[in-house]
């Protein structure tokens, strides 16, 4: 009887099991496919929330204003804006983590949130690599390293030598221990093997102004934010943190290009949801959104902000790097020595 029972080395038991694990793992998928096709057809329905970690005229503000406009008109439903700084711009997506995964629920993050701060901060309150469903990236923000004119250190091999003959006696800003401002700079001296004191601040209007009034050297902040101070004369730029000269000035040559081996560095935008949201609406929003940053007036808007348009060609891209630069901001921040707070 048990012979009778066997069809090819396996039991009549085991091929009808089988036979219902594929039905039931078909029927599992169509339901599937059906569920995400049903929630693209309806979506959106009602307005949609998108978190900014950091306060109104901020870069990652602006940006985010400038794309949901579009995005809207597009969608036909209103996005608003929610403003919640904190923690490095880590309570706004503390929000989209904890938020239900529906689409109307979102983020722009910058770098910070997901690659700095998780190893900044001892209780976060999300993980960066799998409490979100990155949507895709948006933009991308040079550096640019600035001094002041105390000195007479107008170009970067000038301050390389003058550093290199008096370690320590240069001083740099950054706008707080562990920020990009802080670890791009330790990287560059750490590149350039020279020995400079770190003044940190809270934030980008007073390390500039003291910068600028000569209480400290120099500074690496935004291109966006110091570009005015150069324009005015108030400072030099010696170099830009990118592999290419940013558009909004290539007269400022790259510090690659100047002797900094692969120093190709910035801070990134994108939009994340939460994990768990239909990967149909996930792909909508990064076909719109991909589609608004490409419109040549959203993105003049965006480059005149001194942004540069660089977008995901599929979220999964996007989730790349933001494993990549993961990884890469906590070697620079284990190199740093910066202690978890």
């Amino acid at each position: 009887m048990a012979s009778l029972c066997r069809v090819r080395g396996r039991s009549l038991f085991d091929s009808v099991s089988a036979t219902g694990l594929r039905s039931r793992l078909a029927l599992a998928g169509a339901l599937l496919l059906g569920l995400s096709a049903a929630a693209l057809a309806d979506y959106p329905d009602k307005p949609i929330s998108v978190y900014v970690g950091f306060p109104p005229g901020t870069s990652t503000d602006s940006v985010a204003r400038v794309i949901t406009e579009k995005v809207s008109k597009e969608l036909g439903q209103p996005i608003i804006i929610k403003n919640k700084p904190g923690v490095g711009g880590s309570l706004a997506v503390t929000e989209v983590a904890r938020a239900k995964p529906d689409g109307y629920t979102l983020a722009l993050s910058a770098s910070g949130p997901l690659g700095i701060n998780p190893h900044v901060y001892k209780e976060i309150g999300y993980d960066a690599l799998t409490d979100f469903a990155p949507i895709g990236q948006t933009s991308w923000l040079p550096y640019v390293l600035v001094i002041n004119k105390t000195k007479g250190l107008d170009t970067f091999q000038k301050m390389v030598d003058f550093a290199r003959a008096n370690p320590d006696k240069l001083t740099y800003a950054s706008i707080g221990m562990g920020t990009t401002s802080h670890l791009l700079m330790a990287m560059l001296l750490q590149r350039t093997n020279l020995k400079m004191v770190h003044v940190p601040y809270t934030g980008s209007s007073q390390s500039q102004a003291d910068v600028i009034g000569g209480n400290v050297d120099m500074t690496l902040d935004t291109l966006v934010t110091v570009l005015p101070h150069v324009k005015s004369g108030r400072l030099w730029a010696l170099g830009v943190s990118t592999r290419e000269r940013a558009r909004l000035d290539p007269s400022i040559p790259t510090l690659q290009e100047q002797g900094v081996p692969d120093y190709h560095m910035g801070a990134w935008l994108g939009f994340v949801a939460p994990k768990g949201t239909p990967d149909a609406i996930v792909k909508r929003l990064h076909d719109e959104i991909n589609k608004a940053v490409r419109d040549p007036e959203v993105s003049a808007k965006l480059e005149a902000m001194g942004t540069e348009v660089v977008t995901s060609p599929t979220s999964a891209d996007f989730r790349k790097l933001i494993a990549t630069t993961y990884a890469t901001w906590g070697k620079l921040i284990e190199q740093a020595g910066v202690e978890r707070k």
